[in-house]
């Protein structure tokens, strides 16, 4: 991945679309195809290295017209299917290249209540893009429609015009519907019962809403104010945030339903309980889980050091283990807090990585030192009881087990170590068992997730789940979709009761 300045990419852009409109005849799909991919402008790497500015710098007019004359606008729209809220990707993208961007934004307002985060942080490469004509003929899901950017680019027009209204809301019902966690689960079915007449009340445990979206994913890569402005619609729409109130001690959810008077409750959680590796030295000062340590600095302002408090260690040389993209998020966060080597240890090779392509090429544009096929054996400690190293094996890859990825199998004495006074483990979630724990009837799986039927609702009457406490760690727009069959079929109980 080779970086290329924003104003060179926006020249580019600007020199072929004037090549486009000089032809006299109308595109035919092998001329589409012919139009080149709109690399996104970004920071230069030198100098975002020491900032928490968001590194991607969106579309400029002129790429995102060139993107959106690259798609072939099939019949089977295989795109759509590949959305796990079904835009009308096809729809939006010839509302772009016909140069009418509020239609653009309608449609994708339909179906999806957070554009301009999934447009940021989903991993379209696997969803959207996957099946993309362009990207299937060209060899290359690289190649595909740029579909993440195009819906990037019309919500941050839509709000930088001053364009985006408060959603209708219906005739108040008289029902009250509790929304249990802000992420983007929980405010999806918020938005939507909410439109419906019903009172929404929203818990989250934080002092700040916005769940993962603002705890877990950095300024860099989302920003803040994004989200917030979510928020605010929705309290615009009237809907009530409680923040601080922790379900399971503040409140049991027995009780919201038979002493507070909630006809329907909403569990949206997330996965937030960090899994450890389970290896010797997991406990030394320096150790830190991914959770912990981008909490600090994202919804807690560690980065600030000139305007906050928040105690984070001032790291020289850091590890980070895992593939994903918390893993990048920690690494790159690392980076920006100061730390002179960031090393991230993955034992699998960088095509089995899950982390975003783009993602791990911004991570190497940095500077973060990736240690493929390698994986901690223990975590070494100085006199103190400090972290001072890490002792790694190498692995090589043998056949592929249950997540149909090729299984890492060590390499006996090929041990080596890496000098180190911060470990951050980013191996994922879990969730959270406070809710289990106090709510008798509560059915759970093997892993501690919620069992919801296809329409969210939970073994308890008048209670529905859905996003990464039922799913399992997963996706901002895999949570929204959950969190709209939810919100429907709660639309459907409250009416019929």
């Amino acid at each position: 991945m080779t970086y290329i300045p924003a104003e060179k990419l926006a020249e580019d852009a600007i020199q072929t679309l004037e090549e486009l409109n000089a032809r006299t005849e109308p595109l035919k799909p092998k001329d589409r195809m012919a139009i080149p991919a709109q690399e996104m402008p970004s920071q230069d790497p030198a100098v975002r290295r020491s900032n928490m500015e968001e590194v991607a710098l969106g579309y400029t007019p002129e790429q995102a017209k060139l993107e959106a004359e690259r798609c072939l606008q099939c019949k089977t729209a295989p795109c759509i299917a590949g959305c796990p809220v079904a835009i009308d990707i096809p729809g939006f993208i010839q509302a772009i290249a016909d140069g009418n961007n509020q239609k653009a934004a309608d449609i994708l307002k339909k179906d999806t209540l957070l554009p301009a985060v999934c447009g940021r942080v989903c991993p379209q490469e696997t969803q959207c893009q996957a099946p993309c004509t362009v990207g299937k003929v060209l060899k290359s899901v690289d190649k595909a429609v740029n579909i993440g950017r195009l819906e990037r680019y019309i919500a941050d027009w839509e709000r930088e015009q001053g364009l985006i209204e408060t959603p209708a809301v219906k005739p108040e019902t008289g029902k009250k519907v509790g929304i249990i966690g802000t992420g983007p689960a929980g405010l999806t079915v918020a938005a939507d019962i909410r439109r419906e007449g019903h009172s929404v009340v929203l818990f989250e445990a934080f002092h700040k809403p916005g769940g993962v979206m603002v705890y877990g994913i950095p300024e860099f890569r989302l920003p803040k104010a994004i989200v917030q402005k979510e928020i605010d619609a929705l309290t615009e729409m009237g809907c009530e945030l409680k923040p601080n109130f922790v379900i399971g001690r503040t409140r049991k959810i027995q009780a919201l339903l038979d002493e507070d008077g909630f006809d329907a409750l909403f569990i949206g959680t997330g996965a937030g309980l960090p899994r450890f590796m389970n290896i010797e030295g997991e406990n030394l000062v320096g150790v830190y889980s991914a959770n912990e340590y981008l909490t600090r600095s994202n919804l807690m302002r560690a980065y600030d050091k000139a305007r906050a408090d928040t105690p984070i260690f001032d790291s020289e040389k850091v590890a980070v283990l895992g593939g994903g993209n918390v893993a990048m998020d920690a690494a790159r966060t690392a980076v920006r807090l100061g730390a002179k080597e960031v090393h991230l240890i993955y034992r699998r090779t960088e095509v089995e990585m899950p982390a975003r392509v783009e993602e791990v090429g911004h991570a190497k544009e940095e500077g973060v030192i990736f240690h493929l096929l390698e994986n901690p054996k223990r975590i070494l400690a100085d006199e103190r009881g400090w972290v001072r190293g890490i002792e790694c094996l190498r692995y090589e890859l043998g056949e592929p087990d249950d997540s149909g990825r090729r299984r890492p199998v060590a390499i006996e004495g090929s041990e080596f170590e890496i000098d180190l006074d911060t470990v951050i483990v980013a191996i994922g979630n879990d969730s959270n068992p406070l809710i289990r724990q106090t709510t008798p009837g509560l059915e759970t799986n093997r892993w501690g997730n919620i069992v919801a039927d296809e329409n969210g609702k939970s073994s308890i009457d008048r209670i529905y789940a859905g996003g990464d406490i039922v799913l399992g760690a997963a996706t901002v727009i895999l949570a929204m979709g959950e969190g709209r069959k939810a919100a429907a079929a709660m639309n459907e109980m409250l009416a019929d009761s």
